[in-house]
């Protein structure tokens, strides 16, 4: 653990101290947010805050593991292969989210179309089941089941589907919780302390590493993005968190306590579905304010900083109930 604890700390250093330049650097090439005309009025003022921030997560992640696994190869015991898989999904989910990014604030649509960015995200999760599913993973094709002493064995055939479900699903939802300042950085921070915590009581100390160095990471984020942020963390930063995150529960085994652990992730996305299913099953009338859930609060009186300090303290406990069932 301490190990982990310091990389978390070398992740936050490295982050944090290239804030500043990369906030110039993305205000000189213009990559700013837009705001949806039809979100609150209070969000207004925030457009044209440099977003992309994401690359303030995955880069210092991707270099600190990286180092370590050149290390390895060197004849160092730094880091475990396996961290290769959740390294892979946060680089390729990377890679596609500052594509969709340069697309919203450049191009003349708003971001990749839905279509495009489904089957990227598909197969990019498909690979990275593939790899899990048939290499030498302690939890791969089981599942870890509260009250249950061992893990459940599941079948590829079924394993696999599953698995890239909860890729795409994870990816999306944090996608849909990033509307405030510090909301989805903050959750996300929470969310892989917690799976860092549960990967350290099964005894997989480079997933744990590899948690706390993400955690980091985001802290440094959140370091810009706290209210009124600075800087944005755009699809290359939900999205990859996202993915990279339901690859960490995969690898733990602990995936069915997913929904519990990132359960305003979960509550997010439900409003969105919520509201467009009742929506057309009463030909125009809304159930929420307005989806995702945080812009209901939002609109119903709550401040910025209120929703997002709130929404945390829930994941907190959420995540601190998901921990207490993983004992179990």
């Amino acid at each position: 653990m301490a190990y982990s604890l310091t990389l978390g700390t070398i992740s936050f250093l490295l982050a944090v101290i290239w804030g500043t330049p990369l906030i110039s650097w993305l205000k000189r090439l213009k990559i700013g947010q837009q705001i949806r005309v039809e979100g609150p009025t209070t969000h207004q003022v925030k457009a044209g805050t440099p977003t992309m921030g994401g690359l303030l997560i995955v880069i210092p992640v991707l270099l600190i593991t990286g180092v370590l696994n050149i290390a390895n190869w060197l004849g160092f015991n730094l880091i475990g292969k396996s961290i290769l898989v959740p390294m892979g999904i946060m680089a390729s989910f990377a890679v596609l989210g500052v594509i969709d990014d340069l697309e919203t604030v450049r191009g003349p649509v708003r971001g990749l179309t839905a279509r495009t960015k489904f089957t990227a995200q598909l197969v990019l999760a498909t690979i990275a089941t593939l790899v899990m599913s048939l290499g030498d993973f302690q939890f791969a094709n089981a599942v870890a089941v509260p009250g249950i002493p061992h893990p459940v064995d599941i079948s590829p055939l079924i394993w696999i589907p599953l698995g890239v479900f909860i890729i795409l699903a994870t990816s999306n939802a944090v996608n849909l919780t990033d509307g405030l300042d510090g909301l989805a950085g903050s959750i996300a921070a929470v969310t892989f302390v917690a799976y860092g915590i549960i990967a350290f009581l099964q005894g997989q100390l480079w997933l744990v590493a590899f948690t706390f160095t993400v955690t980091g990471a985001i802290f440094a984020f959140l370091w810009y993005n706290a209210y009124p942020a600075q800087l944005f963390m755009g699809e290359v930063g939900s999205g990859t968190l996202g993915a990279t995150l339901a690859v960490v529960a995969l690898m733990s085994g602990q995936w069915l306590l997913l929904p519990v652990i990132a359960f305003v992730f979960l509550a997010e996305t439900v409003s969105v579905i919520l509201q467009v299913g009742y929506f057309k099953l009463t030909k125009g009338k809304r159930l929420f304010k307005m989806s995702p859930l945080h812009n209901h609060f939002e609109l119903s009186g709550w401040s910025e900083t209120q929703v997002t300090q709130r929404l945390w303290l829930i994941a907190i406990l959420s995540a601190m109930l998901g921990i207490a069932l993983a004992l179990k």
